[in-house]
């Protein structure tokens, strides 16, 4: 039921508005688990029943109306938000110590990581070559390549080995920046985009034409690359990221007449063309370390939520910076015809942007007045909600394994994601 369950979460948000990220008392199935951006960390934990994880010390003070919400939310297990994001009572939580800044742990590995890739691309074309080469300057955010490497880090502490990044685990690394980079390539013919990174795209500068051939390049490399890692699972879970980046642009060009489908729709069509890179990436470099499904799970899950709150705080990004920091235009998705988090949030308090949606946003002023009625509805705030609960999701599936730097790196990465202004 879609309807009541965007009341409640509205009203939820409305009892923690003047929180700050994480800042917030979350229960579950009777359970409880603090988690604050501030104290990621520094909690103390004692043993519950069952060998169960709690905090030592809890709020004297709880709101009935806060706790009576989320036990409705835990009835509904969280239907329009995902059916596997369960109970969040970790078993295991990550160190006391101090988290570990993401990009200074993978800073060693990232150095020359650019430079491997467009070893990878040489091509005896000049032309060819810089087309290949334009968005690996080693500049980009490399959100990707980063997780990987910590993610392979921490798996192999959790495995009992030494944190040196295997050759295929660099490797996939290296991937996955490779295929991110192709799907953007392509992303951006599809689009019509001129901007990318604060810069001219590739297409705007060379051509469609060629644009789409560069893209096929890069994945022609990383597919030779990923060959050489000489494992089939690894290439099985490779393999389907590039289904899923196809069928999720295919997604997008649709759109669901029914509310219900048309949230689920979306929240599928951000997996497959963004989080299933993160996910199946991680999971990539675990089944290189270990044999565990158990871990390899771990590893996926953490991805995959991550991955979502990415693409999540990315559509509120939108509408909330200027093109000068995200680097493109403001409203593009919009413009394309694409409601995302905030437009589906905004549509149930102004139930005139649903006619907008169906056309795509298609009609004159369509663009202005969808954009006026997400900021003067609470859908800005709910994606980032939203977010959050996937963040929450992503730490404890990797407060399950051993610790160290680079699993508490991890952590730190998801509070990253969620306070990014580009």
């Amino acid at each position: 039921m879609a309807g009541p369950w965007w009341r409640q979460c509205r009203s939820w948000t409305t009892i923690c508005t003047g929180s700050s990220l994480f800042d917030t008392l979350w229960y579950f199935n009777g359970r409880c688990v603090s988690v604050s951006a501030s104290s990621l960390g520094r909690a103390s934990w004692s043993s519950g029943p069952r060998n169960e994880r709690r905090p030592s010390a809890l709020p004297t003070k709880i709101n009935t109306k806060t706790l009576n919400f989320t036990s409705s939310l835990t009835r509904h297990k969280f239907r329009l938000l995902d059916p596997t994001l369960q109970s969040c009572c970790c078993r295991k939580i990550h160190s006391d110590a101090k988290l570990m800044d993401p990009f200074t742990l993978a800073n060693k590995d990232l150095q020359s990581l650019f430079d491997d890739i467009r070893k990878e691309l040489f091509v005896s074309k000049d032309e060819l070559k810089s087309l290949c080469d334009y968005y690996f300057d080693g500049k980009g955010k490399a959100i990707r390549p980063i997780i990987v490497i910590l993610m392979a880090r921490a798996l192999n502490i959790h495995s009992n080995r030494a944190g040196d990044l295997l050759p295929g685990q660099r490797a996939l690394a290296m991937i996955s920046e490779m295929i991110h980079t192709a799907s953007l390539v392509h992303d951006d013919v599809i689009d019509g985009s001129d901007k990318r990174r604060g810069k001219r795209t590739i297409n705007d500068m060379w051509g469609e034409r060629k644009a789409i051939l560069a893209g096929d390049l890069i994945l022609s490399a990383a597919s030779v690359l990923l060959a050489r890692i000489g494992n089939n699972a690894v290439v099985k879970v490779m393999s389907q990221v590039i289904e899923d980046l196809v069928r999720g642009e295919f997604m997008q060009l649709g759109s669901k007449e029914n509310e219900n489908e048309r949230f689920k729709h979306y929240l599928e069509k951000t997996f497959k063309k963004t989080a299933s890179l993160i996910a199946n990436s991680c999971k990539a470099v675990s089944i290189l370390v270990n044999s565990d499904p158990e871990v390899h799970e771990i590893a996926y899950q953490y991805g995959k939520n991550v991955g979502i709150a990415f693409q999540l705080v990315d559509d509120v990004l939108d509408f909330t910076s200027g093109a000068s920091h995200l680097g493109k235009p403001t409203a593009a998705d919009l413009k394309l015809g694409l409601a995302t988090g905030p437009v589906l949030f905004a549509c149930q308090q102004f139930p005139e942007l649903h006619a907008m949606i169906m056309r795509r946003f298609s009609s004159k002023g369509d663009v202005d007045r969808a954009w006026q009625y997400v900021l003067q509805s609470d859908g800005v705030q709910q994606t980032n909600y939203l977010a959050q609960r996937y963040c929450q999701e992503a730490i404890r599936q990797i407060s399950r394994l051993r610790p160290s730097a680079e699993r508490d790196a991890l952590i730190r990465l998801t509070e990253m994601v969620l306070t990014r202004d580009k």
